[in-house]
Protein backbone atom coordinates (compact mmCIF):
# COMPACT_ATOMS: atom_id res chain seq x y z
CA UNK A 1 0.00 0.00 0.00
CA UNK A 2 1.27 3.09 -0.48
CA UNK A 3 2.16 5.55 2.19
CA UNK A 4 3.42 8.69 0.59
CA UNK A 5 4.64 10.55 -2.70
CA UNK A 6 6.74 13.15 -3.18
CA UNK A 7 8.55 14.53 -6.43
CA UNK A 8 11.22 17.95 -6.81
CA UNK A 9 13.31 19.65 -9.66
CA UNK A 10 16.43 21.16 -8.91
CA UNK A 11 18.02 23.29 -11.56
CA UNK A 12 21.67 21.91 -12.28
CA UNK A 13 22.96 25.11 -12.64
CA UNK A 14 22.06 25.93 -8.91
CA UNK A 15 23.70 23.35 -8.00
CA UNK A 16 26.91 23.82 -10.05
CA UNK A 17 26.74 27.22 -7.79
CA UNK A 18 26.04 25.02 -4.49
CA UNK A 19 28.91 22.38 -4.77
CA UNK A 20 31.80 25.40 -5.05
CA UNK A 21 30.98 25.20 -1.27
CA UNK A 22 32.55 22.58 1.36
CA UNK A 23 30.24 23.06 4.03
CA UNK A 24 27.14 22.39 1.46
CA UNK A 25 29.37 19.28 0.73
CA UNK A 26 28.81 17.92 3.68
CA UNK A 27 25.73 19.47 5.36
CA UNK A 28 24.00 17.71 2.23
CA UNK A 29 25.54 14.12 1.37
CA UNK A 30 26.94 11.77 3.43
CA UNK A 31 30.19 9.81 2.86
CA UNK A 32 29.48 7.29 0.68
CA UNK A 33 27.17 9.31 -1.62
CA UNK A 34 30.22 11.94 -1.65
CA UNK A 35 32.77 9.54 -2.66
CA UNK A 36 30.36 8.26 -5.47
CA UNK A 37 29.68 12.30 -7.00
CA UNK A 38 33.69 12.79 -7.19
CA UNK A 39 34.47 9.81 -8.97
CA UNK A 40 32.19 11.42 -12.02
CA UNK A 41 32.92 14.09 -14.69
CA UNK A 42 32.28 17.62 -13.60
CA UNK A 43 29.38 17.93 -16.23
CA UNK A 44 28.07 14.56 -14.26
CA UNK A 45 28.91 15.39 -11.17
CA UNK A 46 26.36 18.46 -10.93
CA UNK A 47 23.44 16.66 -12.94
CA UNK A 48 23.52 13.77 -10.50
CA UNK A 49 24.02 15.91 -7.47
CA UNK A 50 21.14 17.87 -8.55
CA UNK A 51 19.12 15.04 -9.16
CA UNK A 52 20.22 13.14 -5.54
CA UNK A 53 19.27 16.70 -4.04
CA UNK A 54 15.72 16.88 -5.61
CA UNK A 55 15.39 12.71 -4.60
CA UNK A 56 16.37 14.19 -0.73
CA UNK A 57 13.37 16.76 -1.17
CA UNK A 58 10.84 14.66 -2.67
CA UNK A 59 11.66 11.92 0.42
CA UNK A 60 10.89 14.33 2.87
CA UNK A 61 7.62 15.55 1.48
CA UNK A 62 6.87 11.85 1.02
CA UNK A 63 7.16 11.13 4.52
CA UNK A 64 5.46 14.54 5.20
CA UNK A 65 8.30 16.00 7.32
CA UNK A 66 9.28 18.85 4.76
CA UNK A 67 12.73 20.35 4.80
CA UNK A 68 14.49 20.10 8.02
CA UNK A 69 12.69 17.33 8.88
CA UNK A 70 15.62 14.96 8.53
CA UNK A 71 19.15 15.74 7.99
CA UNK A 72 20.19 15.92 4.59
CA UNK A 73 23.70 13.39 4.88
CA UNK A 74 21.36 11.10 6.23
CA UNK A 75 19.07 10.30 3.22
CA UNK A 76 22.18 9.65 0.75
CA UNK A 77 20.98 8.48 -2.90
CA UNK A 78 23.16 5.97 -3.88
CA UNK A 79 23.34 3.98 -7.43
CA UNK A 80 23.16 0.00 -8.15
CA UNK A 81 25.89 -1.52 -10.45
CA UNK A 82 22.88 -1.30 -13.65
CA UNK A 83 22.83 2.87 -12.48
CA UNK A 84 19.36 2.70 -10.31
CA UNK A 85 18.82 4.88 -8.19
CA UNK A 86 18.39 3.76 -4.46
CA UNK A 87 18.14 5.45 -0.70
CA UNK A 88 20.69 4.19 1.90
CA UNK A 89 19.35 5.76 4.93
CA UNK A 90 20.74 6.42 8.54
CA UNK A 91 19.81 8.21 11.60
CA UNK A 92 16.27 9.09 11.65
CA UNK A 93 15.28 8.99 8.52
CA UNK A 94 16.04 5.49 8.65
CA UNK A 95 14.45 4.73 12.28
CA UNK A 96 11.64 6.79 10.91
CA UNK A 97 10.85 4.00 8.09
CA UNK A 98 11.50 1.33 10.27
CA UNK A 99 8.88 2.58 12.84
CA UNK A 100 6.12 3.07 10.27
CA UNK A 101 7.53 -0.08 8.43
CA UNK A 102 8.22 1.56 5.19
CA UNK A 103 10.06 1.08 2.09
CA UNK A 104 11.48 4.07 -0.55
CA UNK A 105 11.53 3.48 -4.30
CA UNK A 106 12.75 6.11 -5.87
CA UNK A 107 12.87 7.46 -9.86
CA UNK A 108 15.59 10.22 -11.22
CA UNK A 109 15.63 12.12 -14.63
CA UNK A 110 18.14 15.19 -15.56
CA UNK A 111 16.98 16.94 -18.83
CA UNK A 112 17.34 20.33 -20.36
CA UNK A 113 19.74 21.41 -16.97
CA UNK A 114 16.46 20.08 -14.36
CA UNK A 115 16.91 17.47 -12.29
CA UNK A 116 14.06 15.29 -11.09
CA UNK A 117 13.24 13.18 -8.37
CA UNK A 118 9.98 11.09 -7.79
CA UNK A 119 10.21 8.86 -4.58
CA UNK A 120 7.41 6.54 -3.30
CA UNK A 121 7.23 5.26 0.09
CA UNK A 122 5.20 1.89 0.37
CA UNK A 123 4.12 -0.14 3.31
CA UNK A 124 6.06 -3.17 4.03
Amino acid sequence: MIAGVGVDMVRIERMEKSLASEAFWQRVFGAEERAFLEKLSPARRCASAAANFAAKEAFLKACGVGLGGFSLADIQVLRLESGAPYYALRGAAAAHMAEKGLHASLSLSHEGGLAAAFAVLERE
